[in-house]
């Protein structure tokens, strides 16, 4: 498999146990697809997952 493969893909479903930082831009090519990868910066031990919101909750983008 590639990328562009429209093969349907298995979704794993996981339970947050820890917070990470990644690094990450909204570079977007003439087709609608991300341009970069999310880049791992740290784990946040500062922070448990209940601080963070849910996927598409809260403010779009979060102060770093």
């Amino acid at each position: 498999m590639s990328w562009g493969s429209r093969d349907v893909l298995d979704a794993i479903l996981v339970r947050p146990d820890l917070v990470a930082e990644v690094r990450a831009d909204r570079a977007v090519d003439r087709g609608g697809v991300f341009r970069h990868l999310l880049r791992f910066k740290r784990l946040r031990l500062d922070v448990t997952v209940e601080d963070v919101p849910g996927f598409g909750a809260g403010p779009a983008a979060a102060a770093g």
